[in-house]
């Protein structure tokens, strides 16, 4: 609706920029919890690319709050400020929240140059969503899509503890030792790890299914944690987040949480923040190298929540070809004879 009156209209046709009200550039506009770049809300409600927001906003024609705004990167709170270009208001976000079983073979990336699918190609493409936390593409089971920033930060970031349960097929049947190595915690590359409960849920001669709980996420970690023990992952299924357990979702279908499960997930971020602050510190995350925390990109297993894209809609589109939900499941329940 927008995008064609950027390109016909200039500013000095602009009838409504009569004397405005301008900020100083020193001026902040009073942003909420979910605070992002005015020039980024406007190109993902679709009102242009990137560089035609900027230049809506640079010539005056943007308002906050009924203040003309021209200074590029203020940060708006889109849900809680009134946001108008050329007088007519931009409609509030409605937040959403999906909950995806994610087949084998599909990205968590909102950005993939080989054009391989991604979780967003599962989900209906009227609004900016981005997955909380990754998978990677070996890995299958639930992962959250959303629009809010604010709950994405509160389900993946370490701070929170919110636990993520996997099942996870292996080669070799795991001591006791092991499981115990494995509750105690180990070193590896990006600093100390550690799960929160281990469960042996079935073996058989060659292979054996583990139950794992984690309440931290970094890149691959499930994998990493179990080679470091000896034994290969040949299968990883994410079952639950918190309350939200996977139930009867199929690979590749999803569905939208309704506002209890959404209030749910929210009670236990608060709980295992409370959880975590009484109990002792956690050791310093990854080397000492003077770079900040969170910085690390590719957080898969319950990692950290994937980064929007840097332009409006899904992000920029790798080649072009048809969309489809990745390959069927590739867990296999164990067969009888397991001891659990």
């Amino acid at each position: 609706m927008y995008a064609s009156r950027v390109v016909s209209r200039g500013p000095a046709s602009s009838p409504r920029l009569r004397a405005p009200e301008r900020l100083a550039p020193s001026q902040e506009l009073a942003a909420g919890p979910v605070s992002e770049r005015l020039q980024k809300v406007l190109a993902a409600a679709g009102i242009g690319s990137r560089r035609q927001c900027e230049e809506l906003i640079t010539t005056g024609r943007v308002e906050v709050d009924r203040q003309t705004v021209t200074e590029l990167g203020t940060k708006v709170d889109p849900a809680a400020q009134e946001i108008r270009v050329d007088g007519e208001r931009l409609p509030s976000p409605k937040r959403v929240v999906y909950m995806l079983n994610k087949p084998v073979g599909v990205v968590t990336t909102n950005y993939d140059p080989s054009g391989r699918p991604r979780v967003v190609d599962l989900l209906p493409a009227d609004r900016r969503l981005f997955a909380i936390g990754r998978l990677d593409r070996s890995s299958e089971g639930l992962i959250l899509v959303t629009n809010d920033g604010d709950l994405a930060n509160r389900l993946a970031h370490p701070r929170y503890g919110v636990e993520k349960t996997y099942l996870v097929q292996v080669a070799g049947v795991p001591t006791q030792e092991t499981l115990d190595t494995l509750r105690r915690g180990m070193h590896l590359s990006d600093g100390r790890v550690q799960a929160k409960r281990v469960v042996l849920r079935s073996s058989h001669k060659e292979s054996a299914v583990l139950e794992m709980v984690l309440d931290e996420g970094r890149n691959r970690e499930v994998r990493r944690m179990l080679a470091a023990c000896g034994h290969k992952v040949h299968q990883l299924k994410r079952v639950s987040i918190g309350p939200l357990s996977l139930g009867q979702l199929l690979p590749g279908q999803h569905r939208p949480l309704t506002w209890a499960e959404i209030r749910s997930l929210e009670t236990a971020a608060v709980a295992s923040e409370g959880s975590h602050s009484e109990a002792s510190p956690r050791p310093p995350r990854g080397r000492s190298t003077g770079r900040p925390q969170g910085t690390r990109q590719g957080n898969r297993e319950g990692g950290r929540a994937a980064r929007p894209p840097s332009r409006p809609g899904q992000g920029p589109p790798g080649p072009q070809r048809p969309r489809r939900p990745g390959k069927a499941s590739s867990w296999r329940a164990p067969r009888g004879g397991g001891k659990g």
